[in-house]
């Protein structure tokens, strides 16, 4: 029988590195990685995002999920790695729309990571086309945080150099996985 598949979820506001660390760490473990849904939805789309677009983006994640899962179940890993789940998604949509459709909490509460990494806001916000909002990073930030909390989610605080997170990241992988 194989071991379980953990998840681990990059999560945080925008620009604050979550893809280039979800890729390194899926990289480093060679593990199957999940990109950021509503980039990837977004980039499709090429305008912006609305209300209604929540549910296709809650509906792109879960489609990219449950194929990196069934690849990463396939070749035998027991590590997946997510850039954001369907928590930011939930945490967006309340913060920019002020609803969620009731199946996307739903899902979300069933899909829950093992381990959520919680990228911190001390690197600088660069643009790329997609972000859009490099004020109020710290509000965010607190949003990201209480959701986790109020969820009971297992979490660490990515911060500091590249080298720092890169360190901090795969210290709490490690933890996480001799606890299980």
């Amino acid at each position: 029988m194989s071991a379980a598949l953990r998840r681990v979820c990059v999560t945080g506001p925008e620009s604050t590195g979550k893809t280039t660390l979800a890729r390194r760490l899926a990289e480093a473990a060679d593990c199957e990685w999940v990109p950021e849904a509503s980039r990837v939805y977004a980039e499709r789309k090429g305008s912006d995002l609305l209300a209604s677009d929540v549910a296709p983006i809650a509906r792109e994640h879960i489609r990219l999920a449950d194929a990196a899962t069934e690849r990463a179940r396939a070749k035998g890993d027991t590590l997946l790695v997510l850039d954001t789940d369907l928590l930011s998604t939930v945490i967006y949509a309340r913060h920019y729309y002020r609803l969620v459709p009731d199946w996307i909490e739903r899902v979300e509460r069933a899909r829950r990571a093992h381990l959520y990494l919680l990228c911190d806001i001390d690197v600088p916000w660069i643009p790329d086309g997609i972000r859009d909002r490099p004020a109020n990073r710290e509000d965010m930030f607190a949003l990201f945080r209480e959701a986790l909390v109020r969820r009971k989610a297992p979490f660490v605080l990515v911060h500091g150099s590249w080298d720092d997170r890169w360190a901090i990241a795969e210290r709490a992988i490690e933890a996480s996985a001799a606890r299980r």
